[in-house]
């Protein structure tokens, strides 16, 4: 009921804030056309939700095929990239799983009883494979404990968007606050409600990789016609920025370099792992020719905050494979190198120009977002906030300013320590899960350093629940979290057969 409701209120919450603004005009002039075109919608969510309820493990890749598209949509004089298909995939596959269960009272309280009994007793016994050298009482509790973790992270989750929602009431910029809830975190918590409950199968997981990663060498490729021809085909205010600059980035499909070198950083590591374990040699080589297209599609990003992002997850993986202590030295002269290398040549890094300018503002808006969390720290200026109280503070402002581009200070300034805190939980309860028992699952090593480096990019950049990608990271990886360990002998993650996993 809980996710029919989202489904159902979301967009009427926005379209009742909206209705009288110049987005709608064009209904207001042809409401039959608009009835005609929302007819036609609903019927493609509930034809996709047939072929959901019948096939729901083409949920995940459906998902992640959506995850990177961004549909411009004009209305009122403005443009807005909205993920149109990934809130039709979100849409249809709620409905498929959330019909049968209304539909069928036995089924839906056979179900309760099952969830009832998995969270009481565990996994059962014939299905529960304790690792070598574990007792069965060991690896129950080991599977207790993850249970729990996951359980914390869901309340976690919850409680931070039902605290940005309360937040928003007393927000300058109610309208903002309002989108982020629509857009984002309402549609994003289903999606991850929709991966946690599905059953993530070696070949489902391999389905979903190959599928990034053709994504990934497409975006690449555009990224590098973008850059042979110098033409940006989406995003005009980076068209204008490199006419001014000596140097062109390009941004493929994105709207946004950063964005965009974000996700190539993430699929990075993804195939890195591929390398770090025992696998046919001819995979090995396959990843290493994408690792090096999507290595040059990153570098014309020119995305600072990505290359850092790229670094901290290889370190992860390495130190989920090796010794840690090999790694945090290995990490110590890399940071010890660059920091010789900037202090040696300030100008190649612009820090000749000052921090603000070599940051291209941030240092400003970082400081400027520090300084609203000194006036208000306990409760915050409201959800959606900072762009708004910002430019009251510094007039004349850019306005190409969308946030502080460091989450956890555009938190502060807006929410208070009542946001931060459940912020600095989630982010911590996540890292424990996906990181306990991940040394031995190549698969749950990628998602743990993957999250871990997306988690570092939202420091340099913003977009932490804003993202899909974070909410999918988090459902693919609660869902492993929770399913039973393959036997000692098995093929690594990639290749054996875990069983299901029990919402």
């Amino acid at each position: 009921m809980a996710m029919l409701g989202a489904l159902l209120l979301a967009p009427v919450l926005l379209l009742a804030d909206i209705w009288h603004s110049p987005q709608l005009s064009a209904i207001h002039r042809h409401p039959l056309l608009a009835g005609v075109a929302a007819v036609i919608a609903l019927g493609v969510v509930a034809g996709a939700a047939l072929l959901l309820a019948r096939r729901p493990a083409l949920v995940g890749p459906l998902a992640v095929l959506a995850l990177p598209f961004r549909v411009p949509i004009e209305a009122g004089g403005t443009t807005s990239n909205l993920l149109v298909p990934l809130y039709l995939v979100v849409a249809a596959g709620t409905l498929a799983w959330i019909v049968p269960v209304l539909r069928d009272q036995a089924g839906g309280e056979e179900l309760a009883a099952l969830k009832r009994r998995s969270r009481r007793d565990g996994p059962p016994p014939s299905r529960r494979r304790p690792e070598a050298g574990k007792s069965d009482s060991e690896a129950r509790a080991e599977g207790n404990g993850a249970r729990g973790g996951v359980q914390w992270v869901e309340r976690l989750l919850a409680l931070y968007v039902v605290l940005y929602g309360l937040q928003s009431l007393y927000s300058p910029d109610f309208e903002k606050a309002l989108q982020q809830m629509v857009f984002f975190y309402v549609p994003f918590a289903l999606l991850y409600c929709l991966l946690r409950r599905l059953r993530w199968t070696p070949r489902l997981v391999r389905a979903c990789l190959q599928l990034v990663v053709v994504l990934a060498l497409l975006f690449a490729g555009v990224g590098f016609v973008e850059y042979a021809t110098k033409t940006i085909f989406l995003n005009p205010k980076l068209i204008a920025a490199n006419d001014v600059h000596a140097y062109f980035t390009v941004n493929s499909v994105f709207f946004d370099p950063d964005i965009f070198g974000r996700f190539l950083a993430l699929v990075m590591i993804l195939v890195a792992v591929l390398l770090l374990y025992p696998r046919d040699t001819r995979e090995q080589l396959g990843a290493t020719a994408v690792l090096a297209v999507l290595w040059g599609g990153l570098v014309l990003t020119l995305s600072r905050s990505s290359l850092g992002a790229l670094l901290v997850g290889l370190g992860t993986l390495a130190a989920l494979r090796w010794r840690s202590s090999r790694v945090l030295i290995a990490g110590a002269a890399v940071v010890a190198i660059s920091a010789a290398a900037i202090a040696i040549t300030p100008k190649t890094f612009g820090l000749n120009q000052g921090l603000n300018n070599a940051s291209s503002g941030r240092a400003n808006l970082v400081s400027g977002g520090i300084s609203m969390f000194g006036d208000r720290p306990v409760w915050g200026y409201g959800s959606g906030s900072f762009v708004h109280e910002y430019r009251v503070k510094n007039p004349g402002t850019s306005q190409t300013l969308s946030a502080s581009h460091t989450i956890a200070i555009t938190i502060a300034a807006e929410q208070g320590v009542i946001g931060e805190l459940p912020y600095i939980a989630l982010v911590l309860a996540a890292l424990i899960v996906l990181i306990r028992g991940a040394r031995a699952d190549p698969v749950r090593a990628a998602i743990a350093a993957a999250f871990l480096a997306l988690v570092f990019h939202t420091l340099l950049y913003a977009d932490f629940l804003e993202d899909p990608v974070t909410w999918t990271l988090l459902g693919v990886g609660m869902a492993l979290a929770l399913a039973p360990r393959p036997e000692p002998a098995a093929e690594p993650a990639l290749t054996g057969q875990p069983a299901p996993v029990i919402a």
